[in-house]
């Protein structure tokens, strides 16, 4: 379970530089941890370009070819999975995995 949200949040921060910061490596990615007994939560901080978060969703799944899968694995990865569109400069995510399974988790696909 942790190494699938260690695949998400690499995945989150590869985006962030392709993104937000267009390319750029060397731009800051701020990185916030919490435990709790119910659940492992990762929220993702940037100064970059904003996200167009309608348009933030992954590629048709029967279109085989190298990359373009990142927000399906996140999906998968994560319970919840939300930007916080109130930040006012560049972008916020908040990444959630429940330790325990819960009923009605937002981000499973089928």
């Amino acid at each position: 379970m942790i190494k699938h949200m260690e695949h998400a949040v690499d995945e989150a921060c590869s985006n962030v530089i392709k993104h937000a910061y267009a390319g750029d490596p060397n731009q800051e990615i701020g990185v916030t941890l919490r435990i709790s007994p119910e659940a492992f939560e990762v929220i993702i901080e940037d100064s970059g370009l904003k996200a167009d978060v309608a348009s933030v969703k992954g590629r048709r799944l029967d279109d085989i070819r190298p990359g373009g899968l990142g927000v399906h694995l996140i999906k998968r990865a994560c319970d919840i999975v939300e930007f916080d569109e109130k930040k006012k400069k560049g972008n916020r995510l908040r990444l959630v995995k429940y330790l325990k399974e819960k009923h009605g988790n937002r981000n499973k696909e089928p």
